[in-house]
């Protein structure tokens, strides 16, 4: 490989560093959208509306199984 200059060397670290600075950047807008809950919420309304239905549904009929069996039981 062949020598390189310092002043080439200087440029090179330069030029990673503005890369690097450019990759940063658009990493940190990806984390914030990805973590963006509340986009999250407002885009997947109906799926959250419909599993929290059925999660209360589940729990519904769950009371009512183990009331109905203390009574069986008394």
């Amino acid at each position: 490989m062949a020598q390189r200059t310092p002043a080439e060397i200087r440029s090179s670290i330069e030029a990673n560093r503005q890369e690097l600075a450019v990759s940063v950047q658009r990493l940190r807008g990806e984390v914030q959208r990805v973590t963006d809950w509340r986009a999250h919420v407002e885009r997947h309304r109906t799926e959250i509306q419909l599993g929290a239905a059925a999660v209360g549904l589940m729990l519904g009929a769950r009371m009512l199984r183990r009331r109905r069996k203390r009574k069986r039981a008394a």
